[in-house]
């Protein structure tokens, strides 16, 4: 428990270093994530772009998350052709 308690210390510190290393991850469902390079990817979850700046990474964001909401609801509302 120790380990992951730490894990968290490290995450919520390196969301709020602008200069740190951060990665883009991205889930099934299409849904994206900012996170500290330092700290494991999750399962269920890919890097998107490599590691890069925080700031890299939020322009990353910016330009491919356009629909934030899942793939599957973007898929349940689509309008039928």
């Amino acid at each position: 428990m120790a380990h992951a308690f730490q894990g968290e210390v490290l995450y919520v510190r390196s969301l709020r270093e602008t200069d740190s290393i951060h990665r883009v991850l991205r889930d099934g469902e299409g849904q994206h994530s900012l996170w500290p390079a330092a700290v494991g990817v999750l399962p269920g979850w890919q890097v998107a772009p490599d590691a890069v700046s925080r700031q890299d990474c939020l322009a990353f964001l910016e330009e491919n998350w356009t629909d934030m909401r899942p793939h599957s609801l973007r898929l349940a509302t689509a309008p039928l052709v």
